[in-house]
């Protein structure tokens, strides 16, 4: 049996101001987990976003996170969970005044096709992203979830280039 404690795992890169890989340090094989801590106004993700091969249930331990999702917004407070499935567009973000912890699990472990959409000041509108680190690296959503929190992550908008959003 592997066992971790979380305030010893290594912090990834993200929107929120901790994300620490569980799955990864307990060796999960079909089974992606991380934990977020989100202060209020973070996300847990880079954008409005679906993954394609992806079913994720979250349970958010302590404070509000609410879930934009295409049938309008669910708000999930401490002790509840909810589920995504698969190809479901969501962003799920700290909109209350206390930090919020969460526990998100995705099953298959392997995300598939990821399509992360950000509001683009430039176009008007939520386009697709590409998320690249500081210097010009792209990073597939996949490697997301494994890059530490040593670099600065930049968004981009696919249909024009400009920059939509910087995360450390």
């Amino acid at each position: 049996m592997e066992t971790a404690r979380i305030d010893e795992l290594d912090r990834l890169a993200s929107a929120a101001s901790v994300k620490r890989s569980v799955g990864t340090a307990l060796g999960t094989e079909g089974l992606a987990m991380n934990y977020y801590e989100l202060a209020p106004g973070e996300s847990l993700s880079f954008g409005y976003h679906a993954h394609a091969d992806q079913e994720e249930v979250y349970y958010v331990q302590s404070g509000t996170v609410t879930f934009e999702t295409e049938a309008g917004e669910v708000v999930v407070d401490a002790g509840s969970v909810a589920r995504s499935p698969p190809g479901e567009f969501k962003r799920g973000a700290n909109a209350g005044e206390e930090r919020a912890v969460v526990l998100s699990l995705g099953v298959p472990k392997a995300m598939g096709e990821t399509e992360i959409r950000r509001e683009c000041p430039a176009c008007g509108e939520r386009t697709r992203q590409t998320i690249e680190l500081e210097g010009g690296t792209t990073l597939p959503p996949s490697e997301l979830q494994t890059t530490d929190a040593d670099g600065v992550l930049v968004a981009y908008c696919v249909e024009c280039g400009s920059e939509t959003g910087r995360f450390d």
